[in-house]
């Protein structure tokens, strides 16, 4: 298992999978064919179905093209074998002569792989892959996840993590701050500000809900804009861990060392379900992005309030649970309808998760890494109309009666 900084990646929305991959694999190509005279790019499956609404076009573009002439080929009824995201990069030189091909895909998180090369495998950090043994080794040893991850990462992962929380708690400013209407055709407003006003007229319980939805509109608006987030694990997920760690310390003035460790142990699961299962939506769904970072957003809640080993793993299992078979079905192809609203209501669910396992003694049936198997498993059998090339549910009915 790789470095939780994959969990973790800071760039600019609106896709990890959509966006920052196919703009890695861009430069990637480019660093190897700089003398091309001419790129061919073309897009295969959930890339092709979504790739416009998700910017998908102008992240290879955008690298590509200040170089050489580049044409994007849409192929959204044919899907590779290895995973839903394929991408085929052709370099040609001035007489039109092929150069180069190669085939890669974005496995989300802006994650990289195919038949012979994975970024998930090429640096190995952590021994352990499943949560059972590390909760095992918790339990022997005393010690938490997060020390876990800090033996496992060295002590520069906590650099790496408060650039990590910075930028997060930048996204939320910067969102509750901004105004006006969301770029992509729907004509939707931003709501964080508007939230948070209302949010202050209310008594306490009212209140701090209010302002965990405020935090997880602000982020995830900010992501449909093409801001500057940080994938947790996901772009089209990225709200839901800044609004509980930015609400639990803006309501219990916890340090920024005890939220850098809550991301340690939160990008720690997150981490196990990229590596046994997955965080793509094109491949398992939303359940795999908005639930993975509700199980993320969990567990670091639980932590933070003192959670035992086993109530942190509790509080994931709850939070990746209830949100197993959510399709991905987002309308027009963009990262809004139902998927900024799904954020903030699993930033809701986490902290409403931490205080079910807390009230426990983290005992129960079902385990963390069961509900990843099973979340994996739901996920191939879920219709591709329903894994992120919005030809089925909300996003067909919605354009059937609205477009």
């Amino acid at each position: 298992m790789e470095s939780i900084k994959q969990i973790y990646r800071i760039g600019h929305g609106p896709s990890s999978s959509h966006t920052m991959g196919p703009m890695r694999a861009a430069q990637m190509f480019l660093e190897k064919h700089p003398e091309a005279a001419s790129f061919e790019v073309t897009l295969y499956g959930s890339l092709a179905a979504t790739g416009k609404g998700h910017m998908t076009d102008e992240a290879i573009l955008n690298v590509l093209r200040p170089v050489a002439p580049t044409t994007i080929h849409w192929e959204p009824k044919v899907f590779l074998p290895f995973h839903p995201n394929g991408m085929l990069f052709e370099a040609f030189d001035t007489e039109g002569k092929k150069l180069d091909s190669w085939t890669i895909y974005s496995i989300g998180g802006g994650t990289l792989a195919n038949e012979t090369y994975n970024e998930q495998t090429t640096n190995e950090v952590y021994k352990m892959h499943y949560i059972r043994d590390i909760l095992k080794w918790c339990e022997d040893t005393g010690y938490s996840y997060w020390e876990y991850v800090e033996q496992c990462e060295g002590k520069e992962i906590w650099d790496y993590l408060a650039e990590v929380w910075e930028v997060m708690q930048e996204a939320v400013r910067r969102g509750l701050e901004s105004e006006g209407i969301l770029p992509g055709g729907l004509g939707i407003r931003r709501k964080a500000s508007d939230y948070m006003i209302r949010a202050r007229g209310y008594g306490s319980s009212i209140k701090s809900r209010g302002m965990v939805y405020a935090y997880a509109l602000a982020v995830s608006e900010e992501n449909a804009c093409g801001g500057k987030i940080v994938t947790a694990p996901t772009c089209g997920s990225c709200g839901v861990m800044p609004a509980v760690l930015y609400h639990l310390k803006e309501t219990r003035e916890f340090r920024d060392s005890r939220i850098l460790r809550a991301l340690a142990t939160a990008g720690l699961f997150g981490n196990v379900v990229r590596t046994n299962a997955s965080v793509s939506g094109a491949e398992v769904g939303c359940q795999g992005e908005v639930g993975v970072a509700c199980a993320m957003a969990a567990a670091a809640a639980s932590q933070l309030f003192g959670g035992t080993a086993a109530q942190v793993e509790y509080a994931a299992e709850m939070g990746l649970e209830h949100h197993l078979g959510l399709t991905c079905d987002p309308v027009c192809g963009l990262v809004q309808i139902p998927c900024i609203e799904r954020n903030a209501f699993a930033a809701a669910r986490a902290l409403d998760a931490n205080t079910f396992s807390n009230f426990s003694d983290g005992r129960h049936r079902v385990s963390f890494d069961q509900v990843v198997e099973v979340m994996q498993q739901t996920g191939n059998d879920l219709p591709s109309l329903y894994k992120e090339t919005s030809e089925g549910g909300l996003a067909k009915k919605y354009n059937v009666e609205h477009m």
